[in-house]
């Protein structure tokens, strides 16, 4: 079968693979639309390499080249022997991540068994970890990982599924957390004010989170120097602005107390150097976004003087339904049918078929009007 494969740090080549085999509880999806992640591009640049060898050193990608793609739908083509719930033409969203659950092992690890999938002892991910992903003609997954799509969500938006996911699962995190403020809090520890670092695809995830699952009915401050985005941000119901205008944004959103909480979904490390001066003390702080560059831990250092409780969050953990299947996966997916989340602005480049994987990496992201870009392939 054909895959678009990362070959090298910045080049994509249409590669030949072989075709994946099948196993009695698997299932083999065509991809049809696969979204393009903030990860994915690391990988591509070379900044990250989640491919690793038994002594834990990366494979370089001219050795093992990664066929990327890790939000993923498409059309069940093939099944398992022994799978019965799962029909060859069903459209469905894939969970990438292979688990305990996944892998049919008994007894789970310690983190599949408290539903906490996405830090299995054994997790590998398609698209990510090596395992062949949706950036290729067929894909084969244990059939508890695959869930139906409903009837009028389109590929695109079915594949936000996974960012959306990771968003559920990160503020479920806060929520849980041993923190002075939160949502459903009572007086002096309810959470007033709400700031949003970033208004990409995860900021505008969390505006919507923020407001349709946990009911935050207060002022919510998202700054991102993108006019386009902070334009979504805004239809949202959130206060937008650019960086320079934040803090005079949050103070007066506050009535000069700060934020309670704050969603980092940059992955700048800079913004570390304004967050202090955004923050209530004892403020929760959700570390979503991943890269940082070269910033200095010393930057922290007014953020733990705040005493702010910092929720460390990656993935789309999640505990399982009695079929099997990832209940955030699941409660995405209703989301979406419900329109209690809407993606489909968010969805501003489409790029047909795998020949286009490359142009899907090479600019785009980088330019005004660009909030997420999406590969259809069928």
């Amino acid at each position: 079968m054909r895959a678009c494969a990362l070959v090298a740090p910045g080049r994509f080549e249409l590669i030949d693979v072989p075709s994946p085999g099948l196993g009695p509880y698997d299932v083999r999806v065509r991809p049809a639309a696969v979204g393009v992640c903030g990860t994915d591009l690391h990988i591509f640049a070379g900044e990250s390499n989640f491919h690793f060898d038994r002594n834990g050193v990366p494979i370089p990608f001219d050795v093992v080249p990664q066929v990327l793609g890790h939000e993923i739908t498409g059309t069940v083509v093939e099944v398992g022997k022994a799978v019965r719930d799962v029909r060859v033409g069903a459209r469905v969203v894939v969970d990438q991540g292979r688990s305990c659950r996944s892998e049919r092992r008994s007894p789970e690890c310690e983190y599949c068994a408290t539903g906490h999938s996405h830090q299995c002892e054994f997790f590998q991910e398609h698209g990510i970890t090596g395992l062949t992903g949706g950036f290729a003609e067929q894909l084969v997954v244990p059939a508890v990982n695959v869930l139906p799509i409903a009837d009028g969500i389109a590929f695109p938006a079915a594949a936000m599924a996974e960012p959306l996911a990771c968003v559920l699962h990160c503020t479920d995190f806060g929520e849980r957390a041993h923190t002075r403020y939160r949502f459903r809090g009572d007086g002096a520890s309810r959470v007033r004010t709400a700031v949003v670092l970033g208004a990409g695809p995860a900021g505008l995830l969390f505006v919507q989170v923020l407001r349709s699952v946990l009911a935050f009915d207060g002022a919510i401050v998202v700054c991102d120097p993108s006019a386009t985005k902070r334009a979504l941000a805004q239809q949202l119901g959130a206060i937008a602005v650019p960086p320079a205008a934040l803090r005079d944004a949050v103070l007066q959103a506050s009535g000069g107390r700060g934020a309670e909480y704050l969603v980092e979904a940059t992955g700048a490390g800079a913004v570390y150097g304004v967050i202090p001066r955004l923050i209530r003390k004892q403020a929760t702080v959700l570390m979503y976004g991943i890269g940082h560059g070269d910033a200095p831990m010393s930057l922290l250092n007014p953020v733990q003087w705040r005493e702010a409780t910092l929720v460390t969050s990656v993935g789309a953990s999640g505990g399982f339904d009695a079929d099997g299947r990832p209940t955030v996966y699941r409660t995405a997916q209703e989301l979406l049918a419900a329109g209690r989340v809407r993606v489909d602005a968010l969805l501003t480049h489409l790029y047909q078929g795998l020949e286009a994987v490359p142009r899907a990496f090479l600019g785009d992201h980088a330019s005004e009007g660009y909030v997420k870009g999406m590969v259809v392939l069928s």
